[in-house]
C-alpha cells in the first residue's frame, strides 16, 4: 500500500484554521503561524499527536472545544459531523471526546504533588504522554485566563504566577533632549565650535574639517507613588512587584503612602523580588491604614519634587482616590506636582467597575491634572499603564483630557 502524500506544516495549518474560522471558531493569522511552527518542531507521528498539537495551539477556551472537535473529526476522521454518529454504539468516538482522567486545571497542582487524583493521572496505556499534553494545555489556558482576571480575585497560588508575569513588564518613560551633544556626520546639524577648533589645532589652526553635533536623548526620570492603604490592599501587592521591576530595570524612584509618605527605592533595589517586598513591608509602618492623599503628594513635592526628583519626570500614581483629605487640598497638591512633572499617569483599579465615574472626592479633584487615567486592575490593563508611561497612544477611554467633559461636571 502506498504511503499517503505528505502535507507541509504551513498548508496544513492554513487549511485547519480556515475550516475552524468558517465554523465560527475565532482564529487569527498569529495562531496559524504558531501552529505551523509547532508542527515543524514536533512532527505528528499519529492522529492523537496531531490532535493535541493543534488543540494546544488553537484553543484557549473550553467553550470552543465542541466546535474544534467537530471540525477536526470532519477533516481527519472522515466524518462530516460527529453528531451523525450519536446513538450508534459501533461508531468510533471523536478524537478528544474520550473521558478525562486528570483533574481540572484548578486542581492540577495538588494532583502533581501527590494529592487526590494523582494516581488516576497515570491510568491507561499512554497515561504519561496524555498527562504531559493535558498539563501543557492547562498551562496555556491558565496564563490566558490570568491575563484578564482582576488582581482582587486571585488566590495565593495565582498571585505568585501573576507576579512572575508582572516582572516581565518593562516601563520605558519618554525621552528628552539632553544638554550634552554627540558628533554628527550630517552637515545640516549645528556646528560644534569646540570640537571644530580642537580639530583645527592638528592642521596648524586652519579649520580643514567642520565638526557638527546633535543633542543626545536620555530617558526621563520615572517616579512611582503607590497607595498601600486598606482599600488598595488587593492590588498593592501586585503593584509593588511592578515597582521593584521598575527600580531595578529603569532606575525608577519608588514611594508608598497611606497616612505618610515612605521612600522605598533603596529597599526595592535588589534583584530578589521576595526580599525586596519583605524589606518594603518592614520600612513602611502605616501599611493598610487610611489614605492621606493630599498630605502624601504635598510631602513628595516639598521634600523630593522641588529638589529635582519630579522636574521633567513621568510620575505614576497608583491609587483609588479614596482619601480622607478635602478635595481642595488634593487639587492644590496635584497642581503643585503638575507644575513640576512632565507627565502624570493615574492608575485606579476601581475604574474598571461598571458605571464608575470619578465625580466626587479626591479622584475628581486630582483628575484634571493628569495626562492619562487607566485602570490597571489586571495584566491586560497594566499594558495600558506601560503605554501611558511611554507617552504612546492608549486604548479608547484611557486618555484623560479628551474625556474630561463627559466624566467631570462642568
Amino acid at each position: 500500500m502506498a504511503d499517503p502524500p505528505a502535507v507541509g506544516a504551513g498548508p496544513l495549518a492554513v487549511g485547519l484554521t480556515t475550516a475552524l474560522r468558517r465554523a465560527g471558531l475565532p482564529t487569527s493569522p498569529e495562531r496559524t503561524v504558531v501552529l505551523a511552527r509547532a508542527l515543524r518542531l514536533v512532527p505528528p507521528v499519529d492522529r492523537s499527536a496531531l490532535y493535541w498539537t493543534c488543540r494546544v495551539a488553537l484553543v484557549s477556551d473550553r467553550a470552543h472545544l465542541p466546535v474544534f472537535d467537530a471540525v477536526f473529526s470532519a477533516l481527519f476522521d472522515g466524518l462530516l459531523d460527529p453528531a451523525d454518529a450519536r446513538g450508534d454504539t459501533t461508531a468510533p468516538p471523536a478524537v478528544g471526546s474520550e473521558p478525562r482522567t486528570r483533574p481540572s486545571p484548578a486542581d492540577s497542582r495538588p494532583a502533581r504533588s501527590g494529592g487526590p487524583g494523582a494516581a488516576s493521572a497515570g491510568d491507561g496505556e499512554d497515561g504519561a504522554g496524555g498527562g504531559d499534553r493535558e498539563a501543557l494545555l492547562a498551562a496555556a489556558s491558565r496564563e490566558e485566563r490570568l491575563r484578564h482576571t482582576s488582581f482582587a480575585d486571585l488566590d495565593p497560588g495565582e498571585v505568585a504566577d501573576v507576579r512572575r508575569l508582572v516582572r516581565a513588564l518593562v516601563l520605558r518613560p519618554a525621552t528628552r533632549r539632553s544638554r550634552r551633544s554627540r558628533p554628527s556626520r550630517r552637515s545640516g546639524d549645528a556646528l560644534d565650535l569646540r570640537r571644530t577648533v580642537r580639530a583645527a589645532q592638528r592642521t596648524g589652526g586652519d579649520p580643514a574639517r567642520l565638526v557638527h553635533a546633535v543633542r543626545r536623548t536620555t530617558p526621563r526620570r520615572l517616579v512611582l507613588l503607590c497607595d498601600v492603604s486598606g482599600s488598595m490592599e488587593p492590588f498593592s501587592r501586585i503593584y509593588l512587584t511592578l515597582l521593584q521591576a521598575a527600580v531595578t530595570g529603569a532606575r525608577a524612584e519608588a514611594f508608598v503612602f497611606a497616612t505618610r509618605l515612605t521612600r522605598l527605592t533603596r529597599q526595592l533595589a535588589v534583584r530578589d523580588p521576595d526580599l525586596a517586598l519583605a524589606r518594603a513591608g518592614a520600612a513602611s509602618e502605616d501599611w493598610a491604614g487610611g489614605t492621606r492623599l493630599a498630605e502624601a503628594v504635598g510631602r513628595f513635592v516639598a521634600d523630593h519634587g522641588r529638589r529635582g526628583l519630579a522636574r521633567g519626570a513621568v510620575v505614576v500614581v497608583f491609587s483609588d482616590g479614596w482619601a480622607l483629605d478635602e478635595p481642595d487640598a488634593v487639587a492644590e497638591a496635584m497642581g503643585r506636582l503638575r507644575r513640576l512633572a512632565h507627565r502624570i499617569v493615574w492608575v485606579n483599579p476601581r475604574r474598571s467597575a461598571p458605571g464608575y465615574a470619578p465625580l466626587v472626592g479626591g479622584m475628581a479633584a486630582a483628575l484634571p491634572f493628569c495626562d492619562a487615567f487607566v485602570s490597571g486592575h489586571d495584566l491586560a490593563a497594566l499594558e495600558e499603564v506601560v503605554a501611558a508611561v511611554a507617552g504612546a497612544a492608549v486604548p479608547a477611554g484611557a486618555a484623560v483630557r479628551p474625556a474630561l467633559r463627559s466624566v467631570l461636571p462642568s
